[in-house]
Parts: C-alpha cells; structure tokens; sequence
C-alpha cells in the first residue's frame, strides 16, 4: 500500500502536537513501507556550537515513522511509540535533513522501523534511529 503525498501531509497537519508542527517537517515521499520527511535548517534548532539539536532530530525521525507506518498500512490509524533509539554520528550544520523511515515489521499489534537522518548534499548519515511502535486501532 502507500499513501498519496496529500493525504500524507494531511495526517502530519492533523495529528502532531503543535510543537512538532512549528518543526516545519514536510512530506517528500510515502512509499509502501517508508517515508521520507524533510526537516528544514534554521537556527532556532540550533543547539551551542551550531548543530541541530538531538531532540528536533529526534522528533523527526519519530514523525516520519508514524507517516511511514500509515502508508504501509493504508491509512492512519492511532498508535503510539514505545521505544525510540537514537544513535547521533556526526553534526548537521546548517543544511536541511531527508529523514527516511523505514518499516521492517508491521504486526497487527506493534511496528518497527529503521531511521537514516541525512544531512541534504551528503552521503554519510547524521543520525540513526530504530523505533517500535503499538498499534492501537
């Protein structure tokens, strides 16, 4: 299954805290057991030193597997994280990040998902996350 970029844009816009909203994370693809979101650079989540900060990182990555597990399922439904781990390799200075999340077990009950968050014009991940969550409807 997949979901159109629409209709994925629309589950982001409808079901994330504010907060996570003001991140400026848009829709770049939600492909049958995957999305890729793009975190926008600014400097508001500029941590010191001028990296962007571990945990817009990973709201990110926690956002792009709620969006990559609803196109693998067809459709949003309620679900809830349950773990997140998140291995941080190297600083993202002021460039945009393509977080792609990617599903590799979708039960009735739980998903899991790998991460790669990539800094835009490199090859090397920034950051990598694994994440597990409980499907509540």
């Amino acid at each position: 299954m997949t979901l159109p970029l629409a209709e994925a844009e629309k589950i982001l816009a409808d079901n994330f805290a504010p907060w996570v909203l003001d991140l400026g994370l848009r829709v770049v693809e939600a492909g049958e057991r995957h999305a890729v979101l793009r975190l926008p650079w600014t400097d508001r989540l500029a941590r010191e030193g001028g990296g962007m900060s571990g945990q817009a990182l990973m709201a990110a990555a926690d956002t792009a597997t709620v969006i990559a597990v609803a196109s693998a399922r067809g459709a949003y439904g309620p679900m809830t994280t349950v773990q997140q781990s998140t291995s941080f390799q190297r600083a993202v200075l002021g460039a945009d990040v393509l977080v792609e999340a990617r599903v590799t077990k979708l039960g009735r009950r739980m998903a899991f998902a790998d991460v790669v968050m990539t800094a835009e014009g490199t090859d090397e991940p920034a950051a990598r996350a694994s994440t597990v969550y409980a499907l509540l409807g």
